[in-house]
């Protein structure tokens, strides 16, 4: 079996209080460090084979702080598979967002994505990691959207962002991924893509 563990970075230092995107400049905060160790050292109870990670900062610097716990040894390197949601709101205020229902999707703006395209890479991803490491654990760290359609399509949910409200009756314990949580897809062998299970937890809020 492939085992792939999707983790959502930790908090964001936002003083600002916006959203950032695929804005550059936007690293963790303290509390972010220190959920990223959580992640890394309950990644740590089984061998990991590689660390990828969204080309985001706060992606980065969370794969880096898994990285050294729980796989220095493995490859660790950035993937565009993992990136962001690409859409037209970066740089508006979080008030906003919040009053849009952090919804990028409704407006259907040309150029940007969808939940079905944001989907697809992530399952691209799911068969690249699955074809370069068969029967081993990888792990990508990424954002929250992308992580909840993966988490839709496992639960044979379409992917939409209605359908978050749905994440708990997946498994997902806090509604939403929450920062540094992992979500793991266990894949059986062979070349097709057939999901075993699917684990969600959240190491931090444990503690």
């Amino acid at each position: 079996m492939t085992q792939i563990s999707l983790v959502r970075h930790g908090l964001v230092y936002n003083p600002g209080q916006i959203y950032y995107g695929r804005l550059p400049g936007f690293g963790l905060a303290e509390l972010g460090r220190e959920q990223a160790e959580a992640a890394g050292r309950a990644l740590a109870v089984e061998p990991v084979a590689a660390v990828y990670h969204s080309p985001m900062q706060r992606a980065a610097e969370t794969a880096a702080i898994v990285h050294s716990l729980c796989s220095a040894d493995a490859p660790m390197a950035a993937c565009e598979l993992l990136n962001e949601v690409h859409s037209s709101f970066d740089g508006l205020s979080v008030e906003e967002m919040e009053r849009r229902g952090w919804d990028f999707y409704r407006d259907k703006v040309p150029g940007f994505e969808q939940p079905e395209h944001i989907l697809a890479r992530i399952l691209q991803f799911f068969d690249e990691a699955r074809a370069q490491y068969p029967n081993q654990h990888v792990v990508g760290v990424s954002h929250a959207d992308p992580i909840a359609f993966a988490v839709m399509w496992a639960c044979d949910l379409h992917p939409a962002a209605d359908h978050r409200k749905h994440l708990s009756e997946c498994g997902v314990i806090d509604n939403y991924p929450s920062p540094a949580s992992i979500s793991t897809f266990t894949f059986a062998e062979g070349d097709e893509r057939k999901l075993i299970s699917f684990r969600y937890v959240a190491p931090f809020n444990k503690a």
